[in-house]
């Protein structure tokens, strides 16, 4: 089934002409939480269906990637690329690891269990962000806590409230840096911002942008340009860094009532959206997606584009070490890795890493506070593999 794409007059759409709207599976209860994982496809959660599926655009089978998923509902990467979900049926937030197990890493605030876990995002330091509205708390059951909280999970496992005065806190998203969180409260159809000081804290919050229209705001994602794409009404808004909305991605009834989206694909080109009882894409050429940390492959060294890009004045810059089964001087479980940066015109600036790593998937954070606006590379040197990218430092 397709649909085509309603422009704005209001704005500069990210949305090209022409674009169509594609359903490419239904007969689902309640989809949500979209992700892509790299050499997998999209994983998307089926709340009522109790089942994380597992789509890929080579089949266009749906096939069942996790069950019981104890009602998953947002689904992202960690650094590593292990999926974290959220499960409301047992109120907490985990892991899925390598060998499939699932760990749980927060389900109490207090001494209270959480009201139902519901989007979850991951970022660039390793910390957890979620929301934690009272909506879909398993029948029967009454909320152990009294409010409806935004938290944050330290790389090291504590818990910090980070907020408790939404109604129903829902999607959540950073922008493109990270230096912005953006939390919409579901019933209202609010979106509000808050700046991020030193990786943990929130503060300055503010209304970022009320949808014009009766109804609710659901998951959210922004772009590389930092328009943010909130599920809501008869559609996808779109709405620009400044609050400004410049487009919506109209969903056809009776699948009018979109809940997530997430970009998709190999180049990130491609938009996913749960709504109703199906899955829908959309091809965004002229729009790259971000990519979600820990979409890595293992088996070889890789260099991988740095995120954010262009940046001001931090970026993520993210390789993999293999693993190797046979150890000698120059190749074992251990490798000497360099990654160094280098300006436009090749001179050494920085070295980033200069040491033995043991095999793993890795993001170094390059501060750019003393560097003039302009192009910059980065180059990841282990034994005979050498790979350079560039990046834009822009001011």
């Amino acid at each position: 089934m397709l649909a085509f794409v309603i422009s704005s007059a209001f704005g500069q759409s990210p949305i090209p002409a022409g674009a169509k709207l594609e359903k490419i599976v239904t007969g689902l209860l309640q989809p949500e939480g979209p992700i892509w994982k790299d050499g997998v496809g999209l994983l998307f959660s089926d709340i009522q269906g109790n089942t994380i599926y597992q789509w890929s655009p080579t089949d266009s089978l749906k096939k069942a990637y996790l069950y019981p998923s104890d009602s998953s509902n947002g689904l992202t990467l960690d650094l590593q690329g292990r999926l974290i979900l959220t499960q409301m049926e047992k109120h907490r937030v985990s892991r899925q690891e390598s060998n499939g197990t699932i760990t749980p890493l927060v389900s109490t605030y207090n001494g209270k269990r959480f009201n139902s876990p519901n989007d979850v995002v991951v970022r660039g330091d390793g910390s957890i962000f979620f929301t934690d509205p009272d909506f879909n708390i398993p029948a029967g059951q009454k909320a152990e806590l009294s409010f409806k909280g935004i938290y944050r999970i330290s790389p090291s496992g504590a818990l910090t409230l980070l907020d408790s005065s939404f109604d129903k806190p829902n999607g959540i998203c950073f922008s493109p840096d990270e230096k912005k969180l953006y939390v919409n409260e579901s019933p209202l159809g609010n979106i509000y911002v808050w700046d991020v000081v030193n990786d943990s804290i929130i503060s300055n919050k503010k209304l970022f942008y009320s949808i014009p229209v009766s109804g609710y705001a659901d998951g959210m994602k922004t772009d590389p340009q930092g328009n943010v794409y909130c599920t809501g009404p008869t559609g996808v808004w779109i709405i620009s860094p400044a609050g400004v909305y410049l487009d919506k991605i109209v969903v056809p009834a009776p699948d009018n009532s979109p809940s997530n989206c997430n970009w998709g694909d190999a180049d990130r080109k491609t938009l996913y959206i749960t709504a109703g009882k199906s899955l829908y894409r959309i091809r965004l050429a002229a729009s790259t997606g971000i990519h979600d940390h820990g979409s890595l492959e293992r088996g070889t060294f890789k260099l991988y584009s740095n995120y954010p890009n262009p940046f001001n004045p931090t970026t993520n810059l993210r390789f993999t070490v293999p693993e190797v089964h046979q150890p000698s001087a120059e190749i074992g479980e251990f490798r000497f890795v360099s990654l160094k940066i280098y300006d436009r015109i090749g001179r050494e600036v920085q070295t980033l890493v200069n040491q033995v790593r043991p095999a793993g998937d890795y993001s170094v954070q390059w501060n750019a506070a003393g560097f003039s606006s302009g192009a910059y590379f980065y180059r990841l040197k282990a034994g005979s593999f050498i790979e350079t990218k560039k990046m834009v430092l822009m001011r």
